[in-house]
C-alpha cells in the first residue's frame, strides 16, 4: 500500500474531541480538584519564590580574635598567653584557631639523651641493637649506636635529639587556657550576587563603631550583632567549652543569605547557625580533638635552646552560602507554562474513575461502556482487505481478516462485533412510507436447484465470479432475507430509493438515463445501513449475493454487464 504526502496537510489544524458529561457529582469534584490543584501551584509559586530569578553567593571572610588567657601552673608558673600567640597558629582560609590547652617542654637544646621508654624509648641488650643513623618515626631523635642502661635492668638506644625529650604525657586537666571561653572574634563578611551586581556586608550600615564594641551575639537580643564570644559560640553548638578545651576541636560557624531583592519585599540580612564538625562519642573515638607542635627558640650562654608546645586548640570555621532572588518575568511564564499540564490530572482521575467499577453513586448513573462510546471512536482493523459480514440469523457482524482462498462464505471470522444502527434522516424516511401500499416484489427468473451453488443456505443465491463475492445471507439453511417485507420497502421500492437520493442532492433529475444505475447503488447501501449500521473506516461491508440478485433483477443494467464488488473502490457494489 502507498504512502502519499499532501502539501495542503501542513495548512491542516487537529484538535481534541471533548465529551460533556451533565453530573452534579462528577462537576463538582473536577472544579474540587482544579482548586486544589490551582491552590497547590500558587503556594508553590510564592513558597519558592519560582517568580524570580535567582544567583548563588560569592563571599568573602575576615576574622580578628580578641582576649587574653592566664595559665598559673605548680610546673610552669604564670602562663599570659594573649592574641599575638594565636594570630601565627594554623590560619587557614575563612577560619581562626584559638589554643586552650598545652604540653610544655622547658629548656631542650640539641644533645645525646635516651627517650622515655613508656613512650618512643627502643630497648636494647648490646650496641648490636642500636644501629647508628637509624630514626623511628615515632622517634625525636636518630640513633647514635649506643645502648646505655636507663636503669638495673633495663637498656635504652641512646639519640641525638632535642633533650630532654616530650615525655609521655596527657594534655592537663583542666585546660590551661580554659578562660579562652570569654574571647571575642569580630566576623566581616562581604558578599556579592554577580548577576544582581549587588554586594552587602554583615556590618550592616545601621552599625557603626561604638554599636560594635559593646554588642555581642545573642541568637534572641542581638541577632546580627558580628561580634561573638567564643563561650557562646560552642554552647550554641550544643558543646560544653570546659570539656571542649581540654583536647580540642573543630566548630563550624554558618552565615546563611536567603535575600529577596524584590523592592517590595526586600530583605537581606544573615542568619547564624552553629555546630560541631568532628566527630567525639565519649572515649570511644580514636585520636579526638586537634592538636599540634610548635617551639619558641632563644639562646642561653650562646648556645640554642627552645621551649616545645605540644597545643590544643579549637578551630573555627567560618562557611558562607545563600542565594538571593529578584522578580523575572520570563521565569514567572515558564513556571506557569510548566504547571498547566498539572490540570490534566483531574481529568486523567474523574476518567479512571467513570471507567473503573466503582459504585455508580460516587460517580454518576451512565455505564462506562456508553461513555467510552462517546468519548473513544474506535478504528479497529484499518486495513483495506478487512470485509464485514451479516447473517441474518446471527445478531453481530463477522470480521474477515486478510487474503479469503475459498468461499467468503466458509472463511472463519477473525473477530465479531455488535451491530452500530444509526438514526439517520435516510432511515427515518423509509420508515415512514410504513402507512404505504407497497407491493411485494417476485423473483420473475426461478433458479433451478442443480444453479444452487454449495454455500448458499437460502437457496436464493447464484454463483458469483470470486471468491469474496460468494456469500449467502444465513450462516444455516433457512428462509431468505429477500422474503421479508422490510427488505422490499427499505432495498426495493423505487419510491424510497428516489426519496433518498433526493435527501443527498435535492435538485436530482429523476429522469435521467442513468438513475436505474443510481438506484441500484442507492439499494445497496440501504442494505449496508440496515444490516451494518456504522463499521469502522477502511473496511468494506459484503452484500449477499441473493440481495445483489435481488437488486440487479429490480433494475438491471442497460448493457447487462456488472462490475461486482470492487476492493480496490472501498467495496463499491456495482
Amino acid at each position: 500500500m502507498g504512502c502519499t504526502c499532501c502539501p495542503l496537510d501542513f495548512c491542516e489544524y487537529e484538535t481534541n474531541k471533548l465529551v460533556l458529561i451533565r453530573s452534579r457529582p462528577l462537576g463538582s469534584l473536577k472544579w474540587f480538584l482544579t482548586c486544589f490543584i490551582l491552590i497547590g501551584i500558587g503556594v508553590m509559586l510564592f513558597w519558592n519564590k519560582e517568580y524570580q530569578e535567582q544567583d548563588e553567593v560569592i563571599s568573602s571572610v575576615v576574622t580578628k580574635v580578641k582576649g587574653v588567657a592566664l595559665a598559673n601552673n605548680s610546673e610552669l608558673g604564670e602562663i599570659v598567653w594573649d592574641v599575638a600567640d594565636h594570630s601565627g597558629q594554623l590560619h587557614g582560609k575563612e577560619s581562626f584557631l584559638v589554643v586552650t590547652n598545652a604540653i610544655i617542654t622547658k629548656n631542650q637544646r640539641q644533645d645525646y639523651c635516651i627517650e622515655d621508654i613508656t613512650k618512643n624509648g627502643k630497648r636494647c641488650e648490646s650496641n648490636k641493637d642500636c644501629i647508628k643513623g637509624e630514626n623511628d618515626q615515632h622517634s625525636y631523635g636518630i640513633q647514635t649506636g649506643d645502648c646505655v642502661e636507663n636503669t638495673p635492668k633495663i637498656k635504652i638506644c641512646r639519640v641525638l635529639a632535642w633533650c630532654p625529650t616530650e615525655g609521655n604525657k596527657l594534655p592537663p586537666k583542666p585546660a590551661l587556657f580554659a578562660s579562652a571561653e570569654n574571647f571575642t572574634v569580630l566576623i566581616k563578611n562581604s558578599i556579592a550576587f554577580p548577576n544582581f551586581n549587588y554586594t552587602r556586608r554583615n556590618i550592616l550600615p545601621e552599625m557603626n563603631a561604638s554599636s560594635l564594641k559593646n554588642c555581642r551575639y545573642n541568637k534572641k537580643t542581638d541577632p546580627l550583632c558580628p561580634v561573638f564570644r567564643l563561650g557562646d559560640i560552642v554552647k550554641e553548638a550544643g558543646e560544653n567549652f570546659t570539656q571542649m578545651a581540654i583536647e580540642g576541636g573543630i566548630i563550624g560557624i554558618q552565615i546563611e543569605w536567603d535575600c529577596n531583592l524584590d523592592i517590595l519585599l526586600y530583605k537581606c540580612i544573615p542568619q547564624y547557625q552553629f555546630r560541631r564538625l568532628d566527630e567525639r562519642v565519649d572515649n570511644k573515638t580514636v585520636m579526638p580533638g586537634l592538636n599540634f607542635r610548635f617551639a619558641r627558640y632563644y639562646k642561653v650562654n650562646g648556645v640554642e635552646e627552645r621551649t616545645l608546645i605540644k597545643a590544643y586548640a579549637i578551630k573555627f570555621d567560618v562557611m558562607v552560602y545563600g542565594k538571593a532572588g529578584k522578580f523575572n518575568l520570563i521565569n514567572l511564564i515558564l513556571y506557569i507554562g510548566s504547571t498547566l499540564s498539572y490540570f490534566g490530572m483531574a481529568t486523567v482521575l474523574i476518567d479512571f474513575l467513570i471507567t473503573t467499577k466503582f459504585p455508580k453513586k460516587c460517580c454518576m448513573k451512565i455505564p462506562k461502556n456508553i461513555y467510552k462510546q462517546k468519548k473513544y471512536e474506535y478504528l479497529d482493523d484499518l486495513i483495506q482487505d478487512a470485509l464485514y459480514v451479516s447473517f441474518v440469523d446471527e445478531s453481530h457482524i463477522a470480521v474477515i481478516k486478510g487474503s479469503v482462498e475459498n468461499s467468503l462464505q466458509e472463511v472463519k471470522a477473525a473477530s465479531v462485533q455488535a451491530r452500530q444502527h444509526r438514526e439517520s434522516s435516510r432511515k427515518q424516511l423509509s420508515m415512514s412510507l410504513k402507512d404505504q401500499d407497497v407491493e411485494m416484489q417476485e423473483v420473475s427468473h426461478l433458479i433451478e436447484k442443480k444453479d444452487i451453488p454449495s454455500w448458499c443456505h437460502c437457496g436464493h443465491c447464484c454463483s458469483a465470479p470470486t471468491n469474496h463475492e460468494q456469500l449467502c445471507c444465513r450462516r444455516s439453511n433457512g428462509q431468505c432475507i429477500t422474503t421479508s417485507e422490510l427488505f422490499s420497502r427499505l432495498v426495493l421500492d423505487r419510491r424510497t430509493l428516489e426519496l433518498a437520493l433526493l435527501y443527498e442532492d435535492p435538485l436530482l433529475d429523476l429522469c435521467n438515463e442513468n438513475i436505474i444505475c443510481k438506484l441500484r447503488h442507492c439499494a445497496y447501501r440501504q442494505y449496508i445501513e440496515w444490516r451494518f449500521g456504522s463499521i469502522s473506516p477502511g473496511g468494506t461491508a459484503v452484500v449477499p449475493r441473493c440481495c445483489v440478485n435481488k437488486v440487479r433483477h429490480k433494475f438491471p443494467s442497460a448493457s447487462g454487464h456488472y462490475k461486482g464488488l470492487c476492493l480496490e473502490k472501498k467495496g463499491k457494489q456495482n
